[in-house]
Formats: C-alpha cells, structure tokens, sequence
C-alpha cells in the first residue's frame, strides 16, 4: 500500500452526486457532478488510486450510494479505497469481492474492534481504519458523536488487529481550503509503522509538501482539486 508517497482525490458522493462538505457538516456541501466523470477526470490527471466515500452511508449508517460507488469502480483501472456505511463482515467482503482494493473502516471499527481482524485475516492489507478527529478526539457516525479515544494510541491497536493502513482525518480544517495542521499527523505517523494517509485542510501544494514531510504515505485531496486551487499533476508533479 503506497510505496511511493501519493496524492489521492477524493471522489465523495452524496445523492448520486460528488460532493465536497466543509468541516464534515451536512448541508454545507458542494455539488461537483458525475461520479464517474471526476473519476475519470482525475486518471486522466495520474491518479494512482482513488479516494471514494458514501457520505449518506457515513451519516445514516447503511451504504446509499451503492450505485453510483459501483459505477466508478467499474469504470476505473485504479486501485480504489470505498469507506461510508460500511458497518459489517459481510459488507466488507463483499466490496472486495467486487473488485474494492482497500474498505475504509470508522464507525464500525471504533464499535467492533474485531471487524478489522476478521477482514484482515481473509484478505491482508485491505483494510485502512480511519481515524476521524475533532478537538483531539476520534469522533464517529460522519462525525457527530465523540468517542473518548486518543487517535494516535487508537491507531497503535489497530495496527495490532491487522489494519493495513491509517486514515487520519483532522476534522477540524477539513473542506475549508485554509490549510493543514502536521503535529496531529505526525503523532498518528510515529505511533505506527502502518501507512498513514492524511486528509483534511490541504489548500496548495505546499500542504501537500508538507504532509509529505511529517512522514504521510499519501494525501488525500478533495475541495482544493475541485475549487482549482492547483491540478492534481501539480500536486504530483509538486512531491
């Protein structure tokens, strides 16, 4: 899971449509079209692997955009990362099945622990459990509820359950173009020897650089790529 540093887009989706929300709050997003088009917009740009995300799944607990989800991965070539409404085993597996490289865990593995070694041990590598933070606090259930839990020592034990990777996301600067913080990204990264992708804040390609620096494998992008503050084979070009 990214050898090389990345620059991931983030294709969110909300009511069949790509979405950008701003500090994770509902009804503040953005509507930037077809799925599948931004998808194949940012292949075409170099995109290695692509950031999807049911946001409807993450809010209402069960996936609600499968149709649309299913479309991208059927028309890409990418590896692809699907996280929103994920809550079983068996949804899980089945994505993967489907040709999902890699599940995003939040909610389901806050409350169920175990979910991430049991996907684990069937299919190694393929789950990144996302770790969303608000004020220092893992927050879950698109993130409305506090969960009490330091991110930095949660992403230790998950790694002990098998995860392959780390989703870190400062909610607190998210969808706000108004750029990172790298201490709380640094924590998470020394607390594991697991992939950690960050995401959240990154408004020009200095914040990409910057995550880079505080020891990310990859970044995921979503409101700067869509409001054009820089093109994804800037960001690539960039690091």
């Amino acid at each position: 899971m990214f050898p090389e540093f990345e620059v991931v887009p983030a294709v969110d989706v909300q009511d069949g449509q790509v979405v950008q929300l701003v500090g994770g709050e509902r009804g503040t997003g953005k509507t930037y079209g077809d799925p599948v088009e931004a998808a194949r917009e940012w292949i075409d740009q170099g995109a290695r692997t692509l950031h999807l995300v049911d946001l409807d799944g993450a809010f209402e607990g069960e996936r609600a955009n499968a149709d649309a989800i299913e479309a991208v991965v059927d028309a890409v070539d990418v590896d692809t990362q699907l996280g929103g409404g994920i809550r079983t085993v068996a949804d899980a597996t089945a994505l993967l099945d489907a040709g999902v490289d890699r599940v995003i865990l939040g909610t389901a593995a806050v409350e169920n622990p175990d979910i991430v070694a049991e996907i684990s041990d069937e299919y190694p590598g393929s789950v990144l459990v996302s770790l969303d933070a608000k004020d220092g606090e893992v927050v879950v259930s698109g993130w409305t509820e506090g969960t009490g839990l330091d991110p930095a020592e949660a992403a230790g034990r998950y790694e002990d359950l098998g995860a392959g990777g780390i989703l870190f996301t400062d909610v607190d600067v998210e969808g706000q173009l108004e750029g990172v913080r790298t201490d709380p990204v640094e924590r998470v990264v020394d607390a594991v020897d697991i992939p950690v992708v960050a995401s959240g804040g990154v408004a020009t390609l200095d914040d990409v650089r910057a995550l880079e620096a505080a020891g990310a494998s990859a970044v995921v992008v979503g409101s700067a790529l869509y409001e054009g503050a820089f093109s994804l084979e800037e960001a690539i070009d960039a690091v």
